[in-house]
């Protein structure tokens, strides 16, 4: 027994190089899984990232491909998006890019032009349903 508890204490407390880290600390090891609800994760995380849901128009979204974001690789799925402003305007298209940690969606990443180049977007008419 006084022999298994420093083992047992070293494995907990192994060097950061054993650990892999995600974005913004999440822990995970080995490939990434294809996040198989896509769609349905990235519609509740979009509900949350809009200000006001309603009214989305000229939406579109690409399927998730593998592309590296803070030095990892994750699937990352694109989308192209008209929302309606709060004075109920529409001023033009943005491109979004959500990232996936261990097959759920984790984050939307505003500046998605690198992580977008190349997409081909299919309409996403759930997008532009959404309600409050």
């Amino acid at each position: 027994m006084v022999l298994v508890l420093p083992l047992a204490l070293a494995a907990c407390f192994g060097s950061d190089g054993d650990r892999a880290s995600l974005i913004d600390g999440t822990q995970a090891g080995g490939p990434q899984p294809f996040p198989d609800n896509f769609r349905s994760d990235t519609l509740a995380l979009m509900r949350s990232y809009l200000n006001n849901p309603v009214g989305v128009r000229d939406a579109g979204m690409a399927d998730p491909v593998l592309r590296e974001v803070g030095g990892r690789q994750f699937y990352v799925s694109c989308l192209h998006f008209t929302p309606r402003e709060t004075d109920g305007s529409y001023k033009g298209v943005r491109e979004r890019a959500v990232v996936f940690v261990n097959g759920r969606a984790d984050r939307v990443i505003d500046r998605a032009n690198e992580l977008c180049a190349g997409a081909v977007y299919a309409p996403f008419p759930q997008l532009e349903k959404m309600t409050r």
